[in-house]
């Protein structure tokens, strides 16, 4: 029998999606503030390239380390109170941001910022999982990662004409405003899925197919002995590589193209955005492959890790010849494909949860691969700061970017290959 959404469904549906695709866009805008305004900051404060990669890099520390927990608070709590507070406290940490000039102050508020952001993508995953069924979150979770890469390409044009009419200052403090208006909006009109009283129809459309759990709170020694699975370390070492090229080109690719391609700051808002533009749409055509292999007969689990490996091994190869080319257009088009490729396997990454973690465990998992990611994510700003300072070029630096790529996409095909387990469940059995 095919199970559908009824009408009320369908409306919650569209409701989150909402919130999430303008949360995603205000989240990464703040994220990609610092980068565009990479440039200036260095010139006005004095920082030097090793200074702003650390501060490019430490947003990706406060977030990581917040994403261990964040799992096991979000299930106690709910995701609307729990991201409703992270969306006003990174907002306000950005709107702080504008008005500071200390190193260190600086530093402070992206750790503060990170922090905030902690509960983003995990509520992503956990919504989509609580509010669509097992065969149908290909696409929804395509769009809510969407919202990221749609941000990274909106971000070059927008902050830039916002710099240069208000000023760096007047950016970071107009795009926090938003996100402290859009969290009391969440909180008016979000309702997490308990708070719902659900038909028998439509509890039987959200649980149909999905892997058996139990209903309990997840303790702290079942979100322990997590880390006891193997197909865990596969998503926590392998989302590193996605993380590292993401946060690379984020954090970077603006003075990439100011310094190495000698485009104008004007010109630079322009041509950046081109990348991230086909990284978002990586992440939609991954989504309708997704269902569709799926509906197709294909195992759910075997073809997001193929997607991953095969994105993964893409992102390499493209990101290879960006490094050599002496043309700006080739170099772009690689980039752009590269970018592609990557947010292709991370939006795979994040449906590889849905389909091969129980239900009560998602944002717990979620919250620990995403913290593999931000490990790769704090360390691409920096390292490629130090690199930039040592050889006065990008070379290296998009070398080492291809090779964790490459890495990653072996550590995915060799350490997952099975389902996560609910130790609740698995206790069961041994008694």
């Amino acid at each position: 029998m095919s199970l559908h959404a009824s009408k009320r469904l369908k409306r919650w549906q569209l409701i989150a999606l909402t919130f999430l695709l303008i949360a995603g866009i205000i989240n990464f805008l703040d994220r990609a503030s610092l980068s565009i305004a990479n440039s200036t900051i260095s010139k006005e404060l004095g920082f030097s390239a090793t200074q702003m990669g650390l501060l490019l890099s430490v947003f990706s520390f406060g977030y990581a380390l917040c994403q261990l927990p964040i799992g096991m608070v979000m299930e106690r709590f709910g995701v609307k109170k729990i991201y409703g507070f992270g969306l006003f406290l990174w907002s306000l940490a950005q709107t702080v941001t504008g008005l500071l000039s200390s190193f260190t102050h600086l530093i402070i508020a992206r750790v503060i910022l990170g922090i905030g952001e902690a509960p983003h993508l995990p509520t992503g995953v956990k919504v989509v999982n609580d509010w669509y069924n097992i065969r149908e979150r290909g696409l929804p979770m395509g769009i809510v990662n969407m919202s990221s890469t749609l941000a990274q390409a909106l971000a070059p044009p927008l902050l830039i004409a916002l710099m240069l009419a208000f000023g760096w200052r007047t950016m970071f403090i107009i795009i926090g405003i938003s996100g402290i208006i859009l969290s009391i909006l969440w909180f008016i009109f979000y309702r997490n899925r308990e708070q719902l009283e659900l038909t028998d129809d439509e509890l039987n459309y959200l649980n149909d197919g999905a892997p058996p759990s139990s209903t309990n709170k997840v303790s702290f020694k079942e979100w322990a002995s997590l880390f006891k699975q193997r197909s865990l370390w596969g998503m926590i070492i392998g989302f590193n590589g996605v993380g590292y090229m993401v946060w690379l080109y984020l954090t970077w690719l603006p003075a990439y193209l100011e310094n190495s391609r000698g485009l104008s700051l004007e010109k630079t808002g322009w041509v950046a955005a081109i990348p991230f533009l086909f990284g978002a749409l990586g992440m939609l055509v991954n989504g309708v492959v997704a269902d569709y292999v799926v509906k197709r007969g294909a195992d759910k689990m075997k073809s997001r890790k193929w997607m991953i490996c095969l994105g993964l091994l893409f992102a390499a190869m493209f990101t290879l010849p960006a490094a050599y080319t002496d043309s700006t257009f080739s170099a772009v088009a690689c980039i752009s494909m590269a970018l592609f490729s990557i947010h292709f396997a991370g939006t795979s990454a994040w449906g590889l949860i849905l389909v091969s973690v129980p239900s009560r465990l998602i944002t717990s998992v979620s919250g620990i691969q995403n913290f593999g990611g931000f490990i790769g994510g704090a360390f691409a700003p920096i390292i490629t700061g130090i690199i930039i300072d040592q050889t006065h070029s990008f070379t290296l630096a998009l070398v080492v970017c291809a090779t964790v790529a490459f890495l990653a996409s072996l550590v995915y095909f060799f350490f997952v290959n099975e389902p996560i387990k609910d130790p609740a469940e698995m206790e069961v059995k041994v008694v």
